[in-house]
């Protein structure tokens, strides 16, 4: 009997997380090299130059995951206060001449060494955990507003302000959304989340009109007409794109709209050259293994052990399923153009390294089981 207990406590890594985890990696290194090898070429004179960096990335990502899934968990919540404290730290340096780096108007990236880093991209992994470590620490207190509910609330409203300040004000609202999942599955009472939709409707619309390069996306997004050269080529040019492909594809290297028909294909928009080489089956594929690995890290976490190791599987799951879901959304023509990756897939070490860090995480949650409660 103490046997099965064990087996059942300590049942080992999940294997077919890991490997969706692997061949969403290898998928996105070659849909990256494929379509950024001609972009490349023409502006950097070096066909290789976004794969290698992406290459390089993706070695430190695979050692931050291996690291992640192996790393005790109890041990990591000791030194979250210090992560939160690091990545607000990185995401003010964006801001410090010198050091920030600013592209297009926004200030979102920060030098290191030959790379840029986005330092809300690991916002995106310091947030859940912190929360995932607050909710469980103050379980018995979430009916008290000041000791339960406002520590995580002024946290995440800190990371939220410093991100917008980045002008990057969709990765801002996006991390907001997350945050309160993970409020909601933590049992914070419903009263809250009105109170927080009537003070976040308002404040988002106003931020969106104070900007006018927002407002161009949302008016093209109603209105694809009515700047169909501008604010609305890229996503129109991606929506033909997405279905040229037909059923088999052109296959891996012999995609032509990525040349010249989407600006920068490699980055938000590279599931639209994946969909016009790989075609309806390579598209079929990509949603059956991401949906695996969305299928077991949910499973991780409904299986945890412990409350904190629930809430920060269900979280890091949620953040990496949204974000996919709101790219190829927003690729689709569904949604108004964000700056949103799509994990695995798009050019930016920044977010592959970050995803495999998040998806260590999980692999590490789902080592243990037991279920744990989810109010």
């Amino acid at each position: 009997m103490e046997a099965e207990q064990f087996a059942r406590v300590h049942p080992g890594r999940d294997h077919i997380l890991v490997s969706s985890v692997l061949l969403l990696t290898g998928m996105g290194l070659v849909t990256l090299y494929s379509c950024s090898a001609a972009f490349a070429q023409r502006f950097f004179g070096d066909s290789h130059y976004f794969i290698v960096r992406q290459l390089i990335l993706a070695a430190i990502g695979v050692l931050l995951f291996i690291a992640a899934s192996l790393v005790n968990l109890d041990w990591l919540r000791k030194g979250i206060i210090i992560l939160v404290l690091f990545s607000v730290a990185l995401c003010i340096f964006t801001f410090f001449p010198g050091i920030g780096l600013e592209k297009n108007g926004a200030k979102r990236w920060i030098h290191i060494g030959p790379f840029g880093y986005q330092p809300s991209e690991l916002v995106k992994v310091a947030l859940p955990l912190y929360l995932a470590h607050i909710f469980d620490k103050k379980q018995d207190s979430l009916g008290n507003f000041r000791s339960g509910i406002l520590p995580p609330a002024l946290i995440t409203s800190l990371f939220f302000v410093l991100i917008y300040w980045e002008n990057n004000f969709s990765t801002a609202v996006f991390i907001a959304i997350n945050a309160l999942v993970i409020f909601f599955v933590a049992g914070v009472s419903l009263r809250y989340f009105i109170a927080a939709t009537v003070l976040l409707l308002p404040t988002s619309v106003l931020l969106i009109l104070t900007k006018p390069h927002r407002l161009a996306r949302v008016r093209s997004f109603f209105h694809p007409e009515w700047d169909p050269q501008g604010a609305g080529f890229q996503v129109k040019a991606s929506v033909l794109t997405l279905g040229s492909g037909g059923f088999w594809g052109k296959g891996i290297g012999q995609g032509t709209r990525k040349i010249a028909s989407i600006p920068e294909v490699h980055s938000d928009f590279i599931f639209s050259a994946f969909s016009e080489e790989a075609g309806f089956l390579g598209v079929l594929c990509f949603f059956v293994i991401f949906a695996v690995f969305v299928w077991r890290a949910y499973r991780s976490a409904i299986r945890a052990d412990t409350r904190f190791k629930f809430l920060l599987a269900f979280g890091l799951a949620t953040m990496v399923a949204s974000q996919a879901l709101v790219n190829i959304a927003v690729v689709s023509g569904s949604l108004p153009a964000t700056g949103i990756p799509l994990p695995f897939f798009s050019a930016g070490g920044s977010s592959l390294a970050t995803t495999l860090l998040t998806a260590g995480l999980i692999v590490n949650v789902s080592k243990t089981t037991g279920g744990a409660h989810v109010r």
